[in-house]
């Protein structure tokens, strides 16, 4: 089970990662965030990488669903 940041407001995508069985906290932006396996955000700011101490998928243009596979995705690379 994985520990997860998911970036407000997107409750719907903590929901859908909770029944797939990993620990998930909500985080707002602006927030130190650290002590993750992953973390889901809005967007990825150029430049901005070195934000998190862990990998992070970005939601831009994605359903849940897409979300929640590419989630699963990025915890098998690790």
């Amino acid at each position: 089970m994985a520990k997860i940041a998911v970036e407000e407001p997107y409750e719907d995508v903590k929901k859908a990662l909770e029944e797939k069985g990993h620990n998930v906290t909500m985080f707002v932006t602006d927030e130190n965030v650290t002590g993750y396996d992953l973390g889901v955000v809005r967007t990825i700011n150029e430049g901005h990488n070195d934000e998190f101490n862990f990998p992070v998928v970005a939601m831009s243009g994605m359903s849940i669903d897409n979300v929640v596979e590419a989630v699963e995705h990025r915890l098998n690379q690790v």
